[in-house]
């Protein structure tokens, strides 16, 4: 299912990208420019809402009748709530009110022993975390740094407000979209081998309980996808016509154009390309990848890439099958200089394939982290090559900010792309 949405997306895209550019471009302005960025925006956190809503559901379904069927289907509708997540993740890196935001829905890596039971092999303790196997679905108190709390109740305000982050560590990430991944999947044991976790749905059963505490896993999952829709329902807001974010970037176009090629270049540079992915391949570790626990690391990589794509074409397919569309950078950069618009275009698409065949290998030969796997030299190939385009498409970002003369703009980095014996230190 997630191929044929894919191969109908980026249909839509190719086409909207040829539709893009009309042939008065230089009548775009900055300010129409942004408005388009504001309601894509809000089509997207609009559209992981919708979904979100859809995971709530599902995981309703799997607390009130635990079973493989609902199980699985509560796991499809977490895969379908990343599509249009991933695809909002370049708002990032330039709106402070959603960087201030995110850690609080995709906050990765987690130390999953914070939230429930673990194998044995991963450990006791940890240095850096002294909540690394607190497992508070299993225990009533816990310590935060050094005070008992009362973790008698599993809501979304003792997650949110106490677990999250607790003693300011930030792999203490107790709700958001990994939390759930790690409760709907459990640990991925398998290394660079096949498979993905595997919790049983009788982790939920009230009556053919496994692994202890059936009742509160239960009151944990609910309470993380009700903070899911909640937060993302207040996201929603701060996009609407009198939304906090749309303000602020209207309120200053040309100040916001550095936002969004801020957000393209360093989801592209510094976070894609450096710390999920060359980081991976360079240490050939499976805990290296974001969806770990799911193995489906490959499509949150692909929708990263086309989410900077359609924010520079200014047009994003729907979860519906719909179009939002409107005067985009693509266009403004046009204005100024045809090649550097058709360069960055082009270097955008070949990005987009990369992933795709990236994302076909996954569902057809190997999983992601088995890709990044060490001596597997094709699976590494097909994970640089993606690698090698997104780098590739940074420097005709660069290439863009100077034709728009923006200054200031600094990019996210990345000791793997620019250090990388620091990456062994």
């Amino acid at each position: 299912m997630i191929a044929r949405q894919t191969a109908k997306l980026l249909a839509g895209l190719t086409l909207a990208g040829t539709l893009a550019t009309p042939v008065f471009a230089a009548d775009v302005t900055a300010e129409a420019v942004v408005k388009t960025y504001a309601d894509l925006a809000l089509a997207k956190y609009g559209d992981a809402l919708t979904t979100a809503r859809a995971l709530d559901a599902a995981t309703d379904a799997l607390i009130a009748n635990p079973s493989p069927e609902t199980l699985r289907a509560a796991r499809d509708a977490w895969r379908a709530a990343r599509v249009p997540y991933q695809q909002s993740e370049v708002y990032r890196f330039g709106n402070a009110i959603v960087d201030d935001w995110e850690g609080r829905v995709n906050s990765w890596p987690l130390d999953e022993g914070l939230i429930d039971y673990v194998d044995a092999s991963y450990g006791t303790e940890s240095d850096e975390n002294t909540l690394y196997t607190a497992n508070v679905i299993a225990k009533s108190e816990i310590t935060i740094n050094g005070r008992t709390v009362d973790a008698s109740d599993l809501s979304p305000e003792f997650l949110s407000g106490t677990l999250q982050e607790a003693g300011d560590i930030e792999a203490n990430v107790a709700t958001g979209y990994h939390a759930i991944e790690f409760l709907l999947w459990g640990q991925d044991l398998n290394g660079t081998g096949p498979g993905a976790g595997d919790r049983p749905a009788t982790d939920y059963s009230t009556t053919q309980c496994t692994n202890g505490h059936c009742d509160r896993r239960a009151q944990y999952l609910d309470s993380a996808t009700d903070l899911l829709v909640s937060d993302l329902e207040e996201m929603v807001g701060d996009w609407q016509d009198d939304g906090a974010a749309r303000k602020q970037l209207l309120a200053d176009p040309k100040a916001a154009l550095s936002v969004i090629l801020t957000g393209m270049g360093s989801l592209s540079y510094g976070e894609l390309a450096g710390e999920r992915m060359k980081l991976g391949l360079i240490l050939h570790d499976p805990e290296e990848e974001q969806d770990c626990f799911s193995d489906n690391t490959y499509n949150s990589h692909l929708y990263d890439a086309v989410g900077i794509q359609n924010v520079y074409l200014g047009t994003y397919r729907r979860v519906d099958g719909t179009t939002v569309s409107g005067p985009s950078i693509s266009q403004l950069i046009a204005a100024r200089d045809e090649a550097v618009d058709a360069e960055l275009k082009a270097k955008l698409q070949t990005t987009v394939d990369a992933m795709q065949a990236m994302a076909k290998r996954a569902e057809t030969v190997e999983a992601y982290d088995q890709m990044i796997g060490e001596g597997n030299a094709e699976g590494n190939a097909v994970v640089q090559t993606a690698i090698d385009g997104l780098i590739d498409q940074t420097r005709s970002i660069e290439r863009a900010v100077a034709l728009l003369q923006l200054d200031g703009i600094q990019f996210e980095e990345s000791d793997s792309l620019d250090n990388p014996n620091a990456v062994f230190q």
